[in-house]
């Protein structure tokens, strides 16, 4: 086989790299940009993988944020190739590499991805064996290897990780380790507020910053901006000089807005209760739900919750390297984002380069969770190696990361249920929270107001009931708070099933009934497929944990209880939760067993999927027991882990989990999990305590004194 027998199809492809959802750019024009998201096809597949000398190199579409999806495509890649694992290598592609394609969120990597993937290599096979390439037609996913009946991936031995070696003994893969000739040290310096309030440096001492060996320069400019803070930029030979600089600043600040806010603004534009007070519906509807439901007459059931915010908690705090060749015009990123694309779009727009000057690389990401899918350190490394004339290196740090990042929406939910003859009849269910794709991180006030005509299927997600009732009507309304918040783990769908599945299983209680009884008698499996699925998920945890059975027994002065929650992510993917809790007296709760049932379809790699399930496992206990964010309505009050907590190693119970495959087509299995997790252990409390949990997270002073009323 000749090197470069691909190329022919690498310029179709690159022909369609613009494809998708496109915002006007406009040189100089303050639109944001906004990310594009085409779908991929097997043209844009056919520019991912490449054979030469008798290997195969695979550009590898999607960041690797520890998701292990560099070994879910390569094991589709081998298994179509009918090749050995190392046979396949693998590269992080920069956006000179590939065609465009979307960002790697959503849990769509393998659902979007593995088909033209597949369809790729099989045609690049057969090319392979005859000496050329016919046309580029696609093949039926029952005719693959990989995704057809034969299923060929379930031949393959166990995948070793990729770049684990390299992760476990310090090989360069992150941003943070890029290392460039002459490279130096950037920081930009904001207001110790919210970047919704105006901001701007005032008063310095420049002469002591001049004095701190390791000074490089200071830099003003107009386009470090952060919503409406203004920042300063710093340019230092060593990070440690950057510290030592920042305090002979003693940089005062001007902030315009009255400072401090008062605190209770921003609780009272979030309160549900407030809202309905007004007396008006709230503007958005969730779904396919048949109201109004009359609000006159008796509930049964009239519940309260509030979800605060909480950080993404990513351990590799966000980085970028910037190198600026003034003689060309040219830019070179590296980058440890979820959409390079979008990075080189917005980096282009702010300098005023062209998009073609501007070459973005993607690194390994540690860890993003939604929250490296804006331009924020990216664009402050391009202006500061624009400024010196030097590759800089810029990386928040954690003080940073949870003062200038956006986090979880906030949110508040009335739940009220009527039951009749041991069953539901109305389900009614409003809440507020601030938005989550219409991010105020990245849009400006003008921008977000479309919003406020189509709602934010962020924060919609997973708000839809998946059981029968008589009548159900779902709203919520959104607010712009002074909080930044954006996409968190699974968008609104974390929230909205902790509350829809601890509703259910209070209702199972109120009416004695057994809440997994109570679930499978609120699907119909025969009339629908999605309902069938979780029914099934349902009852391949419950005989794995062995529902029926009491919990163990508690030790003298603690109580132990069982709980169950299921879920649908993104009408793709299911999963259902058991959780066993052990109460102190004290009100601390313990974790010690948590079984979950996912089902994402076609397996790929059963490790990849295990690994997701227990990253989403554990998010769901931090949810419940541990992570929120202080905000006084004006800053965010953290600085790192101690006064934002994550679970903690000890504090992580055994994980089961069971993988269901029943061969439909493969689907998401990123953020699954966590449509159940969470309330599987809020309902694993009530079992054990007799109090229902409707604020998060659950704190023992709380919990001890909901018990003595």
């Amino acid at each position: 086989m000749k090197s470069g027998l691909a190329q022919p199809s690498r310029r179709r492809f690159l022909r369609h790299s613009g494809a998708g959802l496109t915002v006007a750019l406009f040189a100089g024009c303050a639109l944001p940009v906004i990310p594009r998201r085409p779908m991929p096809s097997l043209d844009d597949a056919l520019g991912w993988i490449r054979h030469q000398d008798g290997r195969y190199l695979l550009w590898v579409p999607r960041i690797e944020m520890g998701q292990n999806i560099l070994n879910g495509l390569k094991r589709i890649a081998c298994a179509e190739l009918g090749v050995p694992w190392e046979r396949v290598e693998l590269r992080l592609p920069s956006t000179a590499d590939i065609g465009r394609v979307k960002a790697s969120v959503g849990s769509e990597s393998i659902k979007d991805y593995a088909l033209p993937l597949a369809q790729a290599c099989a045609l690049l096979r057969e090319a392979v064996a005859r000496g050329g390439f016919a046309a580029a037609a696609e093949q039926a996913p029952a005719a693959l290897r990989s995704l057809g009946p034969s299923n060929a991936l379930a031949g393959l031995p166990t995948s070793p990780l990729e770049q684990g070696e390299a992760i476990v003994t310090g090989r360069p893969l992150y941003v943070a380790d890029v290392r460039r000739p002459g490279q130096l040290f950037g920081r930009v310096l904001y207001a110790p507020q919210s970047p919704e309030f105006e901001s701007a440096p005032g008063a310095l001492d420049e002469a002591a910053a001049r004095a701190v060996p390791g000074f490089v320069a200071l830099l003003r400019d107009a386009r470090l901006v952060q919503g409406r803070a203004r920042g300063l930029g710093l340019v230092a030979a060593t990070p440690g000089a950057l510290d030592r600089i920042e305090r002979a600043l003693a940089l005062q600040w001007q902030m315009a807005e009255p400072s401090p806010k008062p605190a209770g603004d921003w609780a009272a534009a979030l309160d549900v209760d407030l809202a309905l007070a007004a007396g008006r519906r709230l503007p958005h509807a969730v779904g396919d739900d048949a109201g109004p439901i009359d609000p006159d007459g008796a509930w049964d059931l009239d519940l309260r919750f509030d979800i605060p915010s909480a950080a993404h908690a990513a351990l590799e705090p966000r980085a970028a390297v910037a190198e600026f060749d003034a003689a060309r015009g040219e830019l070179r990123l590296w980058v440890g984002s979820q959409d390079v694309f979008y990075q080189r779009d917005v980096v282009a727009q702010r300098l005023g380069l062209d998009a073609e000057k501007v070459l973005v690389q993607a690194c390994r990401v540690g860890g993003a969770f939604g929250s490296k899918t804006i331009c924020t350190v990216e664009l402050e490394a391009a202006l500061l190696a624009q400024a010196v004339r030097r590759p800089v290196k810029v990386q928040w740090t954690r003080a940073q990361e949870l003062r200038q990042g956006f986090h979880r929406a906030p949110s508040s939910h009335r739940v009220r249920v009527r039951l009749r003859q041991g069953r539901l009849q109305d389900w009614w269910h409003a809440f507020v929270s601030s938005h989550i794709l219409f991010t105020n991180a990245a849009m400006p006030v003008w921008m977000q107001q479309v919003s406020r005509l189509v709602g934010d299927a962020g924060v919609a997600r997973g708000a839809q009931l998946p059981y029968r009732a008589a009548r159900r009507e779902t709203r919520f309304a959104l607010v712009r708070l002074p909080l930044l918040t954006g996409p968190w783990r699974g968008l609104g769908a974390g929230s909205n099933h902790f509350v829809v599945e601890s509703v259910v299983d209070e209702c199972a209680r109120r009416l004695g009934q057994d809440p997994l009884a109570f679930r499978l008698a609120h699907l119909d499996a025969a009339a629908s497929p999605p309902q069938a699925r979780l029914a099934r998920v349902l009852q391949r945890v419950a005989r794995r944990a062995r529902w029926g059975d009491a919990p163990p027994a508690p030790a003298p002065g603690e109580r132990t209880g069982r709980g169950l929650a299921c879920g649908i992510y993104k009408d793709m993917s299911y999963a259902a939760v058991v959780a066993d809790v052990v109460v102190a007296a004290s009100g601390e709760v313990r974790v010690t067993r948590l079984c979950c049932a996912h089902d994402c379809g076609r397996v790929i790699d059963a490790e990849q999927v295990r690994a997701q399930c227990e990253g989403n496992l554990v998010w769901g206990l931090g949810m419940v027991l541990v992570e929120a964010l202080a905000f006084d309505g004006r800053a965010v009050g953290a600085s790192g882990f101690a006064d934002s907590p994550i679970p903690r190693w000890h504090e992580i119970p055994p994980l089961e989990i069971e993988l269901v495959d029943h061969g439909e087509p493969p689907s998401g299995a990123g953020e699954t999990a966590i449509v159940a997790a969470g309330a599987a252990i809020a309902n694993a409390i009530r079992a054990a305590t007799g109090v229902r949990l409707r604020a998060l997270p659950c704190r023992p002073e709380w919990l001890r004194d909901n018990e003595r009323r």
